[in-house]
């Protein structure tokens, strides 16, 4: 491996130059396309050389001030064109360049997919379609014309208003789109193509009516009412919870079959991966109808959170990713049920991001350096961004927080700016002092709270104890102590109800729910008036992003589990047990004895018999995720040393107890369901979610033959995907007779929705009872294709990532089956092979035959030639 450029957030220095005004003509060719750029530069400093970025440029003609210059005017050095002698006045410099986007595999710049001309920029696409300053704080006013092929292309998109079109001759016409509103080079955008377009319109807080569009092929409009619908609730949210109105007269969306990320918020062309954007009741399962909701509002947000206040520098992408990320969960749990939604974001963040900060692969949520930054497009940086706005959020409180926005918004509009300008913001605005936080973004890895309680009956008092550690990181080796809000209430163990809550000290009581700030090693709290015992239900809502170390009963967790009026903490206090049951059973697995532990089992399925009815009638959803046992990769990070069969034989022990010993139940609560049209609602999906949980428990029983028979049934009688993958699923991942013949027919019904068979693709990459050759014979068929990211990450990715057994087989065959496919990946889309190499985050921690072969395949790859994404990501795995 070389040594690539490594770029410092110390270095960042201001452009030496800035682009008042940016006018593009593209015109699209066959083979080719030509990109003529007229710059309107502003020098910064006098007597400074210009260098502009390029990558995969074919340069035709360069003028300054309307004269051409010859070669010796300018050196192109690497992905760098250097003018050295411009004027110290603002002057204007025009390019031609030819570039060939159907030879673009990376998706990267401009590119061809499925006949449709689209574009990706962020974080540094600009440079492959034209030479330019492509750097997030040099901000300019677009205007973009776009000429093409009428018949092939009757469809011309850009950035901005429609400010004229019309014919070009010899059978091509143009469009001119208009962007007022400066911006990065990022937030470019440009789409032709033949598509249809489903229309509405929004009328804004202030009266001004904005056009509504959403552009896709012609077979997928019927799948476009969705995102329209979450389009407008997106609009309206944002004005009446953030006061952010629309600032164009348009807003449009593309959908794009090749796309490497979820979706983009150029501004007034978000370009989304079809994934995102088309949702059917027959081809979309509910988390599929989520997803299109929460992605539609996230770009939608991104408007004012990111396009009209953008980054500095890319070490700043948290500043806008963690808090749309955590605007669009808001959003989210206003939209359908406000536990459930939470339960889901943290359930990625523990599953994804607490892996990656306690991997090889951590870094700070502001990162200090970087090789490639795409590499840095993580979990850390969106979810754990997320989670330090939350926490300020909940430490200001809603007004107070508003009021910060508002201020952040209003100081910062048309700037590229930083982390710190945002919690500046909201400290000043509230004149609060919130610079400890900062240090959030500073320092990677997971904090752990260890927390000890007394409740001393003849004073009365409850003393609360906590301390925090942070694990120190190659080159973090002292941990700052962070300021953590701990949520918590204390609930009476003979009523089962919240008390009021009285710190000593304080003259009267605060409500019966708090927020503690542990901001030291050790602190304590002692609360008074406590007449009885009590529960603690701590972290409430998951109050801050840590690791909770508190060794509560069996009986505690079970009591919160059945009365803690927080739905959230009901689920935690599940996931505790569960996990306090499962490493016992893993560890006997380790030593070579029977899994199940017997009196805490006990108490277990007694008490999930106990309260399970009455929560399935009283909330469903929740009941649902309740029975959701931590997944195979959680449990991998609470074990010294990993062996993945052990875990998954563990974990599957107690499903089948569970199972067995509620199966008369679950057959009950299924056999009740009634089937009725469709419906997207938080009723109606709670009502779906709870009926899969119960097939998916009575698949894991002794009655297994009856179930998969009733999953059979499901599978043929139902009128929605939701329905249909939840018993193709179960019938797969039980092994049923009538799997072969389900999965048949599944592709058959759907072989024409590409994101079906992604799905269908996925069901069976994911089953943890295939063989590798499984695996290989999906990557073999001929619907699967390395170019298409979806179809990519339907197999290797969810392979890697979603099946730990498979992955992890002792001979090291799965670690070579996807380093095979990475440096094969490498050489097309380097952004996705490097993101494909975090599933090797836990190598080091595995048992030792395992992490003999990793550290073999790793090795192996790294001596071959490898994009700066792949190396930088690689380098990181082998170093640490």
């Amino acid at each position: 491996m070389s040594n690539p450029k490594t770029v410092y957030l110390k270095d960042y220095q201001a452009p030496l130059f800035s682009i008042e005004q940016v006018n593009l003509q593209v015109d699209i060719f066959n083979d080719y396309t030509l990109v003529t750029s007229t710059l309107n530069l502003t020098p910064q400093q006098a007597n400074q050389a210009l260098v502009l970025h390029g990558v995969d440029l074919e340069l035709q003609t360069l003028h300054l001030d309307n004269q051409l210059l010859s070669t010796d005017d300018y050196q192109l050095q690497g992905e760098e064109l250097v003018i050295h002698n411009v004027p110290n006045q603002p002057f204007s410099l025009q390019s031609v360049v030819k570039i060939y986007p159907a030879k673009n595999l990376a998706l990267e710049g401009l590119y061809l997919s499925k006949g449709m001309y689209c574009t990706q920029c962020e974080p540094e696409g600009f440079r492959k379609i034209s030479y330019y300053l492509d750097r997030p704080d040099v901000l300019s006013s677009f205007t973009t014309t776009i000429t093409a092929d009428k018949n092939q292309y009757p469809t011309l998109l850009a950035n901005g208003n429609l400010i004229a079109q019309g014919d070009a001759g010899e059978g091509r016409h143009f469009a001119t789109w208009q962007d007022p509103f400066k911006k990065p080079s990022y937030l470019f955008a440009m789409v032709a193509g033949d598509l249809a377009c489903l229309e509405d319109s929004f009328t804004t807080m202030t009266g001004r009516e904005v056009a509504l569009k959403i552009y896709v092929e012609p077979h997928d409009l019927r799948q476009c009412h969705h995102a329209m619908e979450s389009l407008k609730a997106s609009m309206r949210w944002d004005e009446q919870v953030y006061g952010r109105e629309y600032d164009l007269d348009i807003f449009m969306i593309v959908a794009v079959s090749h796309f490497n990320m979820g979706a983009m918020e150029n501004k007034g062309l978000n370009i989304f991966n079809t994934s995102c954007v088309l949702a059917h009741p027959e081809t979309t399962t509910d988390l599929g109808f989520q997803r299109v909701e929460s992605v539609v509002a996230h770009e939608y947000f991104h408007n004012w959170s990111g396009n009209r206040v953008t980054c500095r520098d890319w070490f700043q992408l948290s500043l806008k990713e963690g808090f749309t990320v955590f605007r669009d969960q808001q959003f989210s749990a206003d939209q359908l049920s406000a536990s459930v939604q939470r339960i889901e974001d943290v359930a990625v963040l523990r599953n994804v991001q607490f892996a990656e900060d306690a991997s090889p692969l951590a870094h700070p949520v502001r990162p200090e350096s970087f090789i490639e930054i795409n590499n840095f497009y993580t979990a850390t940086v969106y979810e754990k961004g997320a989670e330090i706005v939350r926490m300020l959020h909940t430490v200001l409180g809603v007004d107070a927080f508003r009021k910060g926005t508002d201020l952040y918004f209003s100081r910062h509009d048309g700037q590229a700016v930083t982390v710190e300008d945002f919690v500046q913001a909201l400290a000043d605005a509230n004149q609060q002092d919130l610079s400890a936080f900062m240090q959030w973004y500073r320092q990677p890895c997971t904090p752990v709270l260890s927390v000890n309680t007394d409740y001393n009956a003849q004073a009365k008092s409850y003393t609360l104890s906590i301390s925090q550690q942070t694990p120190a990181k190659e080159g973090y080796p002292n941990p700052e102590y962070l300021p953590i809000p701990i949520k918590l209430a204390l609930f009476d163990q003979h009523t089962g109800q919240a008390i009021a809550l009285r710190l000593q000290g304080e003259t009267q009581a605060v409500g019966k729910e708090r927020v503690l700030i542990a901001d030291k090693s050790q602190q304590t709290w002692t609360f008074v008036d406590v007449e009885q015992a009590v529960v603690p239900s701590l972290l409430r809502d998951f109050s801050a992003p840590v690791v909770l170390d508190y060794q509560s009963s069996n009986a505690e967790l079970l009591f919160l589990m059945q009365h803690d009026n927080n739905g959230f903490n009901r689920w935690l206090a599940a996931q505790s047990l569960y996990e306090r049951l499962l490493l016992a059973m893993i560890a006997n697995i380790d030593q070579q004895q029977e899994p199940l532990t017997g009196l805490a089992m006990d108490e277990l399925l007694t008490g999930l018999a106990a309260f399970l009815p009455t929560l399935a009638q009283q909330d469903a959803a929740l009941a649902a995720k309740i029975l959701s046992l931590p997944t195979e990769n959680y449990l991998a990070e609470k074990v010294a040393v990993i062996n993945p069969s052990h875990i998954a034989q563990a974990r599957e022990a107690l499903q089948q107890a569970i199972a067995n010993a509620l199966a008369d139940f679950f057959r009950t609560q299924y056999m009740a369901f009634t089937q009725t049209s469709y419906i997207y609602n938080s009723a109606a999906i709670a009502q779906r979610s709870w009926r899969d949980q119960c097939l998916s428990y009575l698949l894991q029983s002794t009655a297994s033959t009856e179930a998969q028979a009733l999953a059979a049934q499901q599978y043929q009688q139902a009128d929605n995907m939701s329905a249909r993958m939840s018993a193709l699923r179960g019938l797969v991942y039980s092994q049923a007779a009538q799997a072969s013949s389900a999965l048949a027919d599944f592709y058959q019904r759907f072989v024409d929705e590409a994101l079906v068979v992604d799905s269908w693709f996925a069901v069976q990459a994911t089953n943890a009872k295939a063989s590798l050759s499984d695996i290989e014979q999906l990557c073999a068929h001929s619907a699967f294709t390395l170019t298409n990211p979806n179809r990519l990450r339907s197999v290797v990715a969810q392979f890697a990532n979603a099946n730990p057994v498979l992955f992890h087989q002792a001979d090291g065959a799965g670690y070579q089956f996807v380093a095979n496919k990475i440096a094969e990946l490498d050489k097309i889309n380097p952004q996705i092979a490097s993101r494909l190499l975090g599933a090797f985050s836990k190598w080091r921690r595995l048992e030792n035959r395992r992490k003999q072969q990793a550290e073999r395949v790793l090795t192996q790859l790294a001596q071959q030639v490898l994009s700066n994404d792949t190396f930088e990501t690689l380098n990181r795995l082998l170093r640490a």
